[in-house]
């Protein structure tokens, strides 16, 4: 696993008392100091997964590419971003990372970027924002097992589309 500039990780500032805890889960302002520059989210998705659960990997062609910005809200994934820009010194190479509800990080993955995750913890949530509309005629599927990209899951993946099952090898 390289690390890939583009990708970025934020961890909020936890605010923790007797009560429990708060945290601006995003700040726009914030954010793109971070990144950069400015993105416009359009659109929130919140999925539910069982244990060993792999969703992925998934990316969208022009018009529709999308950027991410991952949390869980519920258990422990662990989250890859595959580099799918041809003219990348890191093409091919992916970046992954746990994401839990318990460390509270999100992870920001650019465009040109293909994503999945596996669920590490019985079941979990993932929310995450997307910076244009989902789009069912622009949506591509690499192979979770690709042996070009190799990824290392963290254990036997027992639940899988059939799409995701299907897809397309990253040659």
């Amino acid at each position: 696993m390289k690390k890939i500039n583009e990708i970025k990780i934020i961890e909020p500032k936890l605010h923790k008392d007797s009560r429990g805890f708060f945290f601006e889960s995003y700040n726009k302002e914030r954010f793109s100091k971070i990144i950069g520059r400015e993105i416009d989210f359009v659109q929130d998705n919140h999925s539910y997964s069982k244990k060993s659960t792999i969703r992925g990997l998934h990316y969208q062609t022009d018009p529709f590419q999308q950027e991410k910005l991952i949390r869980v809200i519920s258990g422990e994934v662990f989250d890859v971003a595959v580099d799918l820009r041809a003219d990348s010194k890191t093409f091919g190479e992916w970046y992954g990372i746990y994401l839990s509800s318990e460390n509270h990080k999100q992870l920001f993955i650019p465009k040109g970027f293909a994503h999945g995750f596996q669920v590490t913890s019985n079941f979990a949530e993932v929310v995450y924002k997307t910076s244009s509309y989902y789009s069912p005629n622009h949506e591509k599927t690499i192979l979770y097992n690709d042996p070009d990209i190799n990824i290392k899951w963290p254990a036997k993946a027992t639940v899988i589309s059939e799409k995701d099952l299907s897809g397309d090898r990253l040659k």
